[in-house]
């Protein structure tokens, strides 16, 4: 499994055509305790850069926004009782939706680990 990170602070497993998308720990950490999280519904159609995710917490709501283009497969049922998982294991069990990517070519702009660890430092 390969892992991609965007400039906005998400983060894309890639697992065959399927990538799991969530946020980063640097961004769970800027938004505080997250208290609510609207997640897109399965069959969504989504365009890299759509935002079909709301991060809510107790200094503000942040959009989410799709790493790649692709049709939603799943959304994290868990974090509709525990929103708060997005804080404690943003990079795990918090993931957001996973989406059965349509253009594998839109991975090329992401940053891997080492790049993305050096773009957070530079903040």
């Amino acid at each position: 499994m390969t892992r991609y990170f965007t400039d906005e602070h998400e983060w894309i497993d890639v697992d065959g055509d399927v990538g799991t998308v969530g946020i980063t720990d640097y961004a769970q950490s800027q938004l505080g305790d997250i208290t609510f999280v609207e997640l897109p519904g399965a069959g969504d159609q989504l365009k890299k850069g759509d935002a079909p995710c709301v991060v809510e917490s107790v200094k503000a709501a942040s959009d989410v926004y799709a790493p790649i283009s692709g049709e939603v497969t799943e959304a994290n049922a868990a974090l509709d009782e525990e929103p708060e998982l997005v804080n404690s294991a943003p990079e795990s069990d918090g993931w957001l939706f996973k989406v059965k990517m349509s253009d594998a070519s839109e991975l090329d702009g992401l940053m891997d680990e080492a790049k993305y660890k050096d773009f957070v430092s530079s903040l």
